[in-house]
């Protein structure tokens, strides 16, 4: 082959080459895409504008994006392409989270959010401040909160297959953030996921009236300076059943794995099912504990759990 020939063949491939990689340039340039539309944008605050007061979902490339957005109205799903593989890390808006939540509803699934951080101690990978909002396959790590709620009475919160890692902060003047807080809502569920290495506060923090703490993992073996796995501050009905808790040795309080009404008593506790979970030491841990700390009064319904030594089974405060 001549000189000549080879370099209009080298010229060729790298033409080739360049056009195979326009699109995928493109798209990590534009890495929202509202599904309804097909329309693509740069910015996730575009995206969310372009659904305004309507439906529709926002599929998120994969990739770390340093980006956020505010949700005033509608009703959005945010969406990895892949699960796991789309990360919202370091960047909040108004000084609050990644996703601000202010519409009729919002779904996420299949993101990550990671290294929140604000200066009064509640950055959020979401921050929902009214209502409802429905979790699926999330990751929430390295921040000072997961997810932090306002009040919404007549709101819903669903969390499910999750995971809430290195979470938690005592460190600020206005108080303790935590892996999950919930305002005054109407009801949260969360099932089948798993908070671990908490950094302060609690695990699950929730004043709403309804709970269904379902099938998840609390692991604070390797917590540092953390909280209860489960407040529920103000009283709640509903059931905690099927999950599975060990409290380490690196505590701020470790006097009770569960407490209920803590903070006072908004809402009746009487018959809250609290059964089927499995609660013990990490190994190392000398002390002596109370799975159900309850300040409410009322007639909690503790059924059969597997605890470890040294841990009692209730206690009145």
């Amino acid at each position: 082959m001549t000189h000549r020939r080879l370099a209009s063949l080298c010229l060729v491939l790298i033409a080739v080459a360049a056009g195979a990689a326009a699109p995928l340039l493109a798209q990590n340039a534009a890495p929202y895409t509202v599904v309804e539309s097909g329309k693509r944008f740069a910015r996730l605050q575009e995206a969310v504008d372009a659904i305004g007061g309507g439906m529709g979902t926002i599929r998120v490339a994969p990739g770390t994006w340093g980006d956020c957005a505010v949700q005033t109205a509608g009703d959005v799903l945010y969406q990895a392409a892949e699960p796991g593989q789309a990360t919202f890390a370091g960047t909040t808006c108004e000084g609050k989270a990644a996703l601000v939540l202010r519409g009729r509803s919002a779904r996420v699934d299949g993101l990550v959010f990671a290294n929140m951080a604000v200066g009064d101690g509640n950055g959020a990978g979401i921050r929902l401040e009214k209502g409802n909002l429905a979790v699926s396959q999330a990751w929430f790590r390295d921040s000072q909160q997961g997810i932090l709620t306002a009040g919404d009475p007549a709101g819903t919160i669903t969390v499910d297959k999750s995971t809430f890692t290195r979470l938690g902060t005592c460190e600020y003047s206005g108080g303790c953030a935590h892996g999950l807080y919930i305002g005054d809502y109407g009801a949260l569920t969360v099932t089948r996921s798993r908070f671990e290495q908490g950094r302060g506060g609690h695990y699950l923090k929730s004043r709403a009236a309804r709970v269904a703490v379902l099938d998840n993992s609390f692991d604070d073996s390797a917590g540092r300076g953390t909280n209860y796995m489960i407040d529920l501050s103000n009283g709640a009905t509903g059931r905690i059943a099927g999950n599975w808790m060990v409290q380490g040795r690196d505590k701020e309080n470790h006097s009770a794995f569960i407490a209920i009404a803590a903070e006072g008593k908004w809402h009746p506790s009487a018959g809250l099912a609290i059964e089927g979970n499995d609660a013990r030491f990490a190994p190392g841990v000398t002390w002596s504990s109370v799975f159900v700390a309850d300040w409410s009064g009322d007639a909690l319904r503790i059924g059969d759990n597997a605890l470890g030594k040294g841990l009692t089974r209730f206690e009145k405060r």
